[in-house]
């Protein structure tokens, strides 16, 4: 990490899929006016990025390649990749699935972790994902774990696709959503895991501006205020 940077305060939000974490991170950083990083995204283009190139996921020294070596732009709420706006097409389930898939190989995660922390910028950072806290930003300022249970989860996502005009079936979100889960936190590098230090928030009874007003007095506690 470079000099400086890590005196750049960083509030982690890590948690399942679905979990909510991502809209919250947005929602906390345009309070605070800080950068915002969703580490999931990444993941997204390089499955993304492997189909286009035909790339196996049995083939991670490949995979690393194209996670490395993402032509990737943030623009304005769109994301860019190769100049094709695919902000819309990553957040498909079957793209999440394999994103799943290409982030329990360790060099994919390697290939990433320098260009998670380059988003480490002033004033802040909040970032969210799966192994923030534990391994991307160990010296986070503020450690969030944000969760809620499976049904929950899947009947948020269930909405989002809907809303988006993608077909879903409830029953089979649910169980796709499970095996994410068991993927995630069984996967031997960077597992999903509650951080030590963090604070652990359950969404299922809460809406989006309640989990996010929780953050946020999670932050001036954490600041003295």
């Amino acid at each position: 990490m470079v000099s400086g940077q890590s005196a750049i305060p960083v509030i982690a939000i890590d948690g399942p899929t679905a979990s909510g974490k991502g809209t919250v991170a947005q929602r906390v950083a345009a309070v605070l006016g800080w950068h915002y990083l969703d580490s999931g995204a990444l993941y997204r283009l390089t499955a993304y990025a492997a189909g286009l190139d035909a790339v196996a996921f049995d083939n991670p020294a490949r995979l690393a390649d194209i996670a490395a070596c993402l032509d990737i732009r943030f623009v304005d709420g769109r994301i860019l990749l190769r100049g094709n706006d695919v902000t819309e097409a990553i957040r498909a389930e079957a793209v999440g699935e394999a994103a799943s898939q290409v982030a329990v190989l360790p060099a994919v995660r390697a290939a990433l972790l320098d260009r998670q922390r380059a988003f480490r910028q002033p004033p802040g950072l909040v970032a969210d994902g799966r192994d923030m806290a534990a391994v991307v930003f160990p010296d986070a300022a503020l450690r969030i774990f944000l969760t809620a249970s499976a049904e929950a989860r899947a009947m948020r996502r269930y909405k989002q696709l809907i809303e988006k005009g993608f077909s879903a079936t409830l029953s089979t979100l649910l169980h796709d959503l499970e095996l994410r889960d068991r993927r995630d936190t069984m996967r031997a590098h960077a597992p999903l895991v509650v951080a030590q230090g963090a604070l652990q928030i359950d969404s299922t009874a809460l809406d989006i501006d309640q989990t996010v007003d929780c953050v946020l007095e999670a932050w001036r506690r954490c600041r003295g205020d």
